[in-house]
């Protein structure tokens, strides 16, 4: 509990403010925004009572970052690839291709070593190799979308079992069960492999999920990070060249001519996301671009450059749920240099990925109202507008490579696991909480 105490402690102390709370600040000060240049002078020279020329402060400044940058940096989740170990062989195989393998012609697999500096791995698309995977992939909605078909029972004389057959059944869901029942019962894997279960869709876009056997799967995989193998749709790691992506401590701001971009492929009106799109633009101009709803297509430049043009853009996620935070923050508003506004999970489980003061919540708004009201704010004050970038003067952005990096990340947790078995019992009851 102390330790807990201390670094709750240290989070409070090293967060920076956000943009927001200084323009409520100054709201509520009868329009005085964010203090004089005197105040914002004598901050400075005043915290050290040191003049400005002093080397000592130049040198306890720099320290100050680094222990700041230590700490601040503990509050985001450690990565499970964080700390390598030795490796050890290990075959993976992946029982399909997601969304492409029963169309046969699988890609190539990577190479894990030169992609992700992961050695040891033999990655397999064989299944005659079947016997010889420490782990096995399976894609869920490959799962629930096609025919059952499943691995043999291990030592089972061919696939005679009814659950085995490759056919067509009414009720999906009950086909899972069926052949994930039998084939629990007649021996299931060879001994110490793991059957992964691999998901990157919410809670919401999960279907079938309730109909899978329990005790089928010994690990998960996803972007949650209490899975057995965690991978993120993205994440932010400490700047060490120039060439990182982002570039620059900030976009050119001269290329931008429009406030409020989205860009959309699902329109669905019952989802809140579009519920709330409808309220924004009440007060605020959005450009939508996607195939659907009010969308415009977008220009043949791409999706990164049309968002570029724009100051903010709608990471707006299809469900809430915990830990989903996909491209559209890590991509489509961080890569294209436009500050994102996010709907989502709620803004404590943003902070564990990414500094607060690099996004705009909805949730910190009374009102859709409200939230136009401080863009429109942001547009006309460029200072405070830029401190929304402040996080690539020490950050650049990963984006995950699907669905190679999920395939060399499953290899080094098994590179880096023991050999204690594991059954996961009630799949739905986890993913589904």
């Amino acid at each position: 509990m102390a330790l807990a105490g201390r670094e709750r402690q240290h989070e409070s102390r090293c967060r920076p403010s956000r943009p927001v709370d200084a323009w409520r600040a100054a709201a509520a000060d009868r329009g005085r925004c964010m203090g004089t240049l005197g105040a914002r002078r004598r901050a400075r020279r005043g915290g050290w009572g040191l003049p400005p020329s002093s080397p000592a402060l130049a040198v306890a400044g720099l320290l100050c970052t680094a222990l700041t940058a230590c700490i601040c940096w503990r509050q985001l989740p450690q990565l499970p690839w964080a700390s390598p170990a030795p490796p050890r062989p290990v075959g993976v195989l992946l029982w399909w291709e997601p969304f492409e393998g029963r169309r046969g012609h699988p890609r190539p697999p990577p190479d894990c070593s030169l992609r992700f500096n992961i050695s040891g791995c033999r990655l397999l698309t064989d299944r005659a190799a079947y016997g010889e995977a420490q782990a096995v992939l399976f894609h869920h909605r490959d799962l629930v979308k096609g025919p059952p078909d499943w691995p043999p029972p291990w030592g089972a004389q061919g696939r005679t079992d009814e659950a085995l057959e490759l056919r067509v059944f009414d009720d999906q869901e009950g086909a899972v069960m069926l052949a994930g029942e039998a084939l629990e019962t007649t021996g299931s894997r060879p001994p110490g492999q793991r059957w992964v279960w691999m998901n990157f869709e919410s809670p919401s876009h999960t279907p079938g999920l309730r109909g899978l056997a329990r005790g089928l799967f010994n690990w998960t995989l996803s972007y949650r990070t209490d899975s057995d193998v965690f991978v993120p749709y993205g994440f932010l790691y400490p700047r060490s060249h120039p060439a990182d992506q982002p570039p620059g401590l900030g976009p050119p701001l001269a290329r931008k001519r429009g406030l409020v971009a989205w860009v959309v492929s699902h329109w669905n009106e019952r989802q809140a996301r579009v519920r709330y799109y409808h309220q924004l633009s009440q007060h605020v101009s959005v450009d939508v671009f996607g195939r659907a709803g009010p969308g415009q297509p977008l220009p043949a430049s791409g999706l990164l450059h049309t968002v570029a043009r724009y100051k903010f853009y709608l990471a707006f996620e299809n469900s809430q749920h915990v830990d989903y935070i996909t491209e559209k923050l890590w991509r489509n508003a961080f890569l294209a240099g436009a500050v994102p506004v996010v709907l989502g999970p709620d803004r404590a489980n943003y902070e564990r990925f990414v500094p607060r003061g690099a996004f705009i919540h909805v949730d910190d708004f009374p009102s859709a109202a409200s939230l136009a009201a401080y863009l429109r704010f942001l547009d006309r004050n460029v200072a405070v507008y830029r401190r929304y970038f402040h996080w690539r003067r020490s950050y650049a952005v990963h984006i995950t490579s699907f669905w190679d990096e999920p395939w060399c990340r499953t290899c080094q947790a098994v590179q880096t696991s023991g050999d204690q078995p594991k059954s996961i019992r009630n799949l739905a009851g986890w993913f589904e909480r």
